[in-house]
């Protein structure tokens, strides 16, 4: 099969979707599929084997501190230079608006995917708040334009029903338990997110520094337990301003880590603490089970899915320095905590990537199908 994913973010950026997608490719590749990727130019020209087709970028007023790319005829002209069998367009929002249209307009087999909740990310921007309706109806069109969508928690998907997308489906998660793994924890990487002060329990928290993550809601917890140190890793748009927010408190700002760096950081921290309601799921959340951590986090209609109070995490209310409180307070527990410790690798230990990249390519056959049932792929049955 020859797939052509068009996507609005992806290598050298890290994040949940670019995670997502190198998985998938690097599955692909391993059955012998050809993949082409079309993304904003920011000099990938390969991965895995995959040909990365670059598309002019631009700085965009509302995330200065990213590169995107604009609908432009050249998907057009990469379509027909590659000829794909199918197109997965992630995330359709700018470049994947002419992705969804060109697909369509030439009768390809078209699956789009939902992974940032753009329409919920409005609330904390007062200026785009009043467009909530037009993009809803926009995200809409370009959705109901594909053949089959996906996305990536039930919760999500009973929002998307309810303002009409139509054939979404839900797409399993997956986090790489080798490269996630209690193994990595480290003495001298705890001290460095402690600065010094290991008499503290240390929380991190790992992803884009964006208004809609609502890290700033960590910020009374600090202020009531002095018992506490935060490491904030990752970088984003609302750096500058999280940090004079956290000024006068045990908190670090690591920047962007990597690699064993990063599995070092998840592994030697007492609880990954997640306070957006925002997310569509948050993989961050299955990297920190995997590592060995509990997770604490706001509820929500992704994060209920993904943990079970007092067996994987602690839950508590939105915007509730109380019930945050509570929840972190339950660390104190040490026989509990390291119970959970056990339960937390085990519950990630379900969710290999092998299998939601799996899944992925049986949603690329029923899309082919759809459109041409005596479809079949030339592979070894042991291929999928």
């Amino acid at each position: 099969m020859k797939i052509v994913i068009i996507t609005e973010t992806f290598l050298p950026s890290t994040d949940g979707v670019v995670t997502r997608l190198t998985e998938a490719i690097k599955f692909l590749r391993s059955k012998k599929h050809d993949v082409v990727v079309i993304a904003p130019d920011l000099g990938v020209t390969e991965y895995e084997g995959a040909l990365v087709e670059g598309v002019g970028t631009v700085t965009m007023p509302f995330y200065r501190s990213k590169k995107f790319s604009l609908p432009t005829r050249r998907i057009k002209v990469l379509l027909e230079k590659h000829q794909p069998d199918l197109v997965h367009v992630a995330n359709p929002a700018l470049v994947g608006v002419a992705g969804i249209y060109y697909a369509h307009k030439k009768g390809l087999p078209l699956l789009a995917s939902y992974h940032t909740h753009i329409p919920k990310y409005l609330d904390y921007y007062k200026f785009y708040k009043p467009l909530k309706p037009l993009f809803w109806w926009h995200f809409r069109k370009l959705h109901n334009t594909a053949d089959l969508n996906l996305c990536t928690s039930a919760a999500i998907k009973e929002e998307l029903d309810e303002h009409g997308f139509e054939r979404m489906h839900v797409l399993r998660r997956g986090v790489d338990v080798e490269k996630r793994h209690p193994d990595y924890y480290s003495q001298s990487m705890r001290k460095r997110l402690l600065q010094g002060d290991c008499s503290k329990k240390l929380l991190i928290f790992v992803g884009r520094l964006a208004i809609e993550k609502e890290i700033h809601k960590i910020r009374p917890l600090l202020d009531e337990r002095n018992d506490l140190a935060l490491a904030i890793i990752g970088d984003g748009p609302a750096r500058k301003e999280l940090e004079k927010v956290f000024e006068g408190t045990n908190t670090l700002f690591t920047g962007f880590l990597h690699g064993e760096e990063l599995s070092r950081a998840f592994a030697s921290a007492d609880a990954f603490v997640f306070p957006s309601i925002t997310e569509t799921l948050g993989l961050v959340i299955l990297e920190a089970m995997a590592s060995g951590i509990p997770v604490i986090a706001a509820k929500s209609g992704p994060t209920l899915e993904q943990i079970e109070e007092g067996k994987t995490g602690f839950l508590f209310e939105n915007e509730n320095v109380t019930s945050m409180s509570k929840a972190v307070g339950k660390l104190d527990d040490q026989e509990s905590v390291a119970i959970m410790k056990k339960n937390v690798r085990m519950e990630a230990e379900k969710h290999s990537w092998t299998n939601a990249s799996s899944e992925l390519f049986d949603f690329y056959l029923a899309t082919i199908q759809a459109r041409y049932p005596v479809y079949q792929t030339v592979q070894d049955p042991s291929s999928r």
